[in-house]
């Protein structure tokens, strides 16, 4: 550029990005340059000690915005945030995820809602919101779940939640060509949940043994998956990545 300036940074804006496999996300995109706007819920002090690390690497590169995706009043809000702060975004990743035990027999329409909310109305409506910072060339990434193939018995809202998210990214990534992409990365095995509810000790166990690679996954796998979608596959959209160790590949 003239007079020696350098371009501003690429922003990625990822939700849920505080721990697990969005602070991974999050620590990947800022080691190829991306500024980041750092969602989260409810993981502040791990929100805010992530940030403070990437800001020491890189002066103001990371900042915190808090939202819950379930309430669209603050959806809305969080994208308004983001956008004032950056103007323009490169990269949205839709990370932030509910997950929790949902039998037909017992399932509460509060619950479902919560399932909806979280994995499948919240990224919708943050899109919508931030579509007018999402300039040429922009790319979005949904982190779906090999579950949307595979279901997971007593997930049922959970994983009608993900095949939606799914079914939005083959559909915006018709609707927003050519100047957006959108893309969708699909974790198998790669971090247990917190709690037991859906992978016991012999679950663990057996899922390990029937992936065809004998060992988790890392959140780095993710991470590169989508790294690989923003910056490296410009002719690709609509399409799912799944990282899996070649699990779905077994009966």
């Amino acid at each position: 550029m003239a007079n020696g300036s350098q371009a501003s940074p690429r922003v990625a804006l990822v939700t849920g990005g505080a721990r697990r496999i969005g602070g991974e996300v999050v620590r990947h995109l800022h080691g190829l340059g991306f500024d980041i706007a750092l969602h989260y819920r409810s993981s502040g002090e791990e929100a805010a000690a992530l940030a403070a690390q990437l800001c020491a690497a890189r002066a103001d590169s990371c900042g915190l915005f808090q939202a819950d995706l379930c309430d669209h009043d603050q959806v809305a809000a969080l994208a308004a945030d983001v956008l004032r702060r950056h103007g323009a975004l490169a990269l949205l990743v839709n990370n932030a995820s509910g997950f929790e035990p949902t039998p037909i027999d017992s399932c509460t329409p509060a619950q479902f809602e919560h399932m909806l909310g979280s994995n499948l109305r919240g990224p919708y409506f943050l899109v919508q919101a931030l579509l007018p910072g999402l300039g040429p060339e922009a790319s979005i990434v949904n982190i779906l779940d090999v579950h949307i193939e595979r279901p997971l018995p007593r997930f049922s809202a959970y994983t009608a939640a993900k095949a939606g998210l799914a079914a939005l990214t083959r559909s915006l990534a018709l609707e927003l060509a050519p100047a957006v992409r959108v893309n969708g990365v699909a974790p198998g095995a790669i971090l247990w949940p917190e709690d037991e509810a859906a992978y016991d000790a012999a679950a663990r166990a057996s899922t390990v043994a029937a992936t065809p690679l004998q060992r988790l996954g890392e959140p780095a796998d993710i991470a590169r998956a989508v790294a690989f979608l923003a910056c490296d596959a410009p002719f690709v959209t609509g399409q799912v990545i799944t990282v899996d160790g070649g699990r779905g590949l077994v009966g």
